[in-house]
């Protein structure tokens, strides 16, 4: 569990990294900047609980390393409303699978389960102020969520077997 959100954190915080690294200047960046920060939080704390349990990270990591950026980097070139549309996409995903894994644990693991509500309400929180920064406009939304989406999904299965 930890890992597979570890290595989501991680991926999440390279999407950013790569919108950022074409909208950087944009009026939308500070808004990316800002969701960015609580990615990096939330990786930093869980960062922490993979050293405290012994839990190692993904083998994949250093593909959702280039994967990340790319993803992030590819939908800022379709403009501002096509990275809403890919934060969108990613946080839905995630955000349920939070409440998955929170629905999953037991009252001997009430922090965790508490840190993975707030993670997802994050996540939530993300999602929405995307939609509200006009990314169900954003070109060909539809398509470009759904393949994201089925990315997301793929990435969190392989992770949590690899």
């Amino acid at each position: 569990m930890i890992r597979v959100d570890q290595a989501g954190e991680y991926g999440a915080r390279r999407i950013y990294e790569g919108q950022l690294a074409v909208l950087g200047r944009s009026p939308k960046a500070e808004i990316i900047r800002a969701m960015a920060e609580a990615e990096v939080r939330h990786l930093d704390e869980i960062n922490r609980l993979m050293v405290e349990r012994h839990v190692r990270p993904t083998l994949l990591s250093p593909v959702w390393h280039v994967a990340g950026f790319a993803l992030g980097a590819a939908s800022a070139l379709m403009g501002e409303r096509a990275a809403m549309a890919c934060t969108v996409a990613v946080e839905e995903v995630i955000e349920g699978h939070y409440a998955r894994q929170a629905d999953q644990l037991g009252d001997d693991e009430a922090t965790l389960r508490a840190k993975l509500e707030e993670y997802g309400a994050d996540e939530a929180h993300h999602r929405e102020t995307a939609i509200a920064n006009e990314a169900e406009l954003a070109p060909a939304y539809q398509p470009l969520t759904r393949a994201i989406k089925a990315g997301t999904r793929l990435a969190i299965w392989l992770s949590e077997r690899v």
